[in-house]
């Protein structure tokens, strides 16, 4: 490799030297690849001339003639080089090497084989490669490489490309769908004196000028809910979030969240809205409701199934949440049904109902399950359901063990009872719980001057992209991925 790369290097000299320019600033592109396949036999009887650029992929060079295989973002593309039709022909294809640009001019042809081509009447490289490209360019298969190195993961494998056409597409009709139905897409600080919105540990930085820490954000809820204070009825916000969690193939700590808020919503049209929204995206983006995941599918037609926390739960083990009231309660009643649960660091009722439910119900559901009313501890910014005031009015997706979709059909707009949620999650705090909310004194002035009845949602995207993709791991939807910082001595040989 250390050879391939000073080969590369003096070829980079050799045009310089002979007043080439390896890195010219204009380009005079007039067709992408995808554009001339497309309507490959009217180019080829008009004899339009096109000037197409990308990256040289595959090289052959048989003498007085040359193929090239050309990479743009739409489409691959034989390009055939003559000798006879080339001024500088020979130093042309002697400076050449497999991952340079060019820039290449000529006109719509078929070969002896029968393959589409462009013959070129003049060719020029437009940037140098100085590094190689993986051995095998269609197919980098290292994974750390493939996380660390997107680039050549995007070079090298077409899936990997379309997997996040399909993140593109998704995130795209997100949008046109909420803004079609009458929502404000607005923005709200990364950088907050005070992490609020979800129950997460967050990340701490330090603001040199303000001498402040303040928070990178664990979720815009609570400054969504003030812009509904302020008088905007149907909002949404789509952005990064960071918890200081753990890392694995469902878990990254920076995503991608689309938080929604809708001020005098029904609970009944909340929950149709979200079906529709989800369903609409999802069609728009592969085409299709019913996609690959694992050796299976995953079907989102909707109407989805509805069932209650407590009945996804009973359904599943035969505990009663109902008839539990205190963590040591549902320690014994996991004990009773020999369920192999760890509840260390669990601190209240509701987390360790969490973990009772993340290990047994939660885990076997499938196919997309809507599950209302979670325990009131465990969402301390929704509003107890009006039957039972020990359930909080929230509904969440869950597809394949993992919820994606986090919605409150009744937010918490009364600030009594939210100041007595924040100072019991601050107990919890107080307790050693390093996922409780804190007190968030700005916010409750914004709920004292009135906060009109709403709903809100919290959609991961990129969890919902991993399944629509049929992408087992986080890591394959997000461009760059969080990884542990590479050490010199842990570098690939080939980029030493």
């Amino acid at each position: 490799m250390i050879r391939e790369e000073a080969d590369r290097r003096a070829r980079l000299q050799s045009m310089i030297d002979a007043g080439e320019l390896p890195y010219p600033s204009k380009v005079n592109r007039t067709h992408i690849l995808k554009s001339i396949l497309d309507a490959f036999d009217e180019f080829e009887k008009e004899g339009e001339e096109v000037t197409v650029a990308g990256r040289v992929i595959a090289l052959r060079d048989i003498g007085a003639l040359s193929f090239i295989k050309l990479m743009d973002e739409s489409a691959t593309m034989q390009i055939v080089l003559r000798k006879a039709d080339i001024e500088n022909y020979k130093t042309l294809i002697g400076n050449t090497d497999v991952g340079d640009f060019y820039e290449v001019t000529g006109t719509a042809f078929v070969t002896k084989t029968g393959e589409k081509s462009v013959l070129s009447k003049s060719a020029k490289i437009i940037s140098k490669a100085v590094k190689p490209l993986p051995e095998k360019w269609h197919g980098l298969q290292d994974v750390e490489t493939r996380y660390r190195e997107r680039e050549l993961d995007l070079i090298s494998n077409e899936e990997v490309r379309k997997r996040f056409l399909v993140r593109s597409k998704f995130v795209s009709a997100m949008r046109h769908y909420l803004d079609d139905h009458g929502f404000l897409e607005v923005e709200t600080p990364i950088l907050q004196p005070i992490p609020g919105g979800a129950n997460a540990r967050p990340f701490i930085t330090h603001h040199n000028a303000l001498g402040a820490d303040f928070y990178l954000r664990i979720a815009p809820e609570l400054y969504l809910k003030r812009l509904v204070v302020g008088g905007f009825e149907k909002i949404y916000e789509i952005g990064r979030c960071f918890r200081n969690e753990g890392i694995d193939y469902s878990h990254n700590p920076e995503f991608t969240m689309m938080e929604l808020y809708w001020a005098y919503a029904k609970k009944d049209e909340f929950i149709d809205f979200l079906e529709d929204l989800t369903t609409t995206i999802i069609r728009e983006s592969v085409g299709s409701l019913s996609v690959p995941y694992g050796e299976g599918q995953i079907d989102f037609s909707s109407p989805w199934p509805r069932m209650t926390f407590r009945e996804a739960i009973l359904s599943d083990c035969g505990i009663d949440i109902d008839e539990l009231s205190s963590p040591k309660e549902v320690i014994a009643a996991a004990k009773s049904k020999k369920l192999a649960i760890d509840f260390k660091g669990c601190v209240g009722l509701g987390e360790h109902l969490d973990e009772l439910w993340k290990k047994t119900a939660r885990e076997k559901i499938v196919s997309p399950t809507w599950i209302f009313d979670y325990p009131v501890e465990l969402k301390p910014l929704a509003k107890a359901t009006e039957a039972d005031p020990t359930k909080s009015a929230t509904v969440q997706l869950v597809v394949q063990g993992a919820e994606i979709v986090n919605a409150y059909y009744y937010e918490l707009n009364d600030p009594i009872d939210q100041r007595k949620r924040f100072e019991a999650q601050q107990e919890l705090k107080e307790q050693g719980s390093q996922e409780a909310q804190w007190m968030d004194e700005a916010f409750l002035s914004a709920l004292e001057h009135g906060m009109p009845p709403a709903s809100g949602v919290g959609i991961g995207i990129d969890r919902l992209v991993a399944f629509i993709t049929n992408s087992p791991n986080l890591k394959e939807i997000i461009l760059f991925p969080t990884l542990k910082p590479e050490q010199p001595s842990e570098k690939p040989e080939e980029n030493v």
